[in-house]
């Protein structure tokens, strides 16, 4: 593996576990796709340093079971919001 490959997995995987953030969030802030994230920190990041995989790998696994409450909030927000402009959504 190349030497920038394994550093970039190591920034995304500690940039992951100090700021709690998703998959999506790590993607947009390191300008890679999100199933680049995905690969450095499940299956390139455990060749590298088994520990720092699992503690990745934890905070991405909480991300992932609150993401349907995430959705639901942002739902809200938009319909909230669209309610105090009164405007309605547009049906395609």
């Amino acid at each position: 593996m190349k030497q920038y490959i394994e550093e970039r997995a190591i920034e995304v995987a500690n940039y992951i576990i100090t700021s709690n953030a998703t998959v999506r969030q790590t993607a947009k802030k390191f300008g890679i796709s999100k199933s680049t994230v995905h690969k450095d920190v499940t299956e390139r990041l455990s060749k590298i340093n088994p520990g720092l995989a699992l503690e990745a790998r934890k905070v991405l696994d909480i991300n992932k079971s609150e993401r349907h409450i995430r959705g639901g909030l942002a739902t809200r927000a938009k319909y909230v919001n669209m309610s105090n402009t009164n405007t309605r959504p547009t049906l395609y």
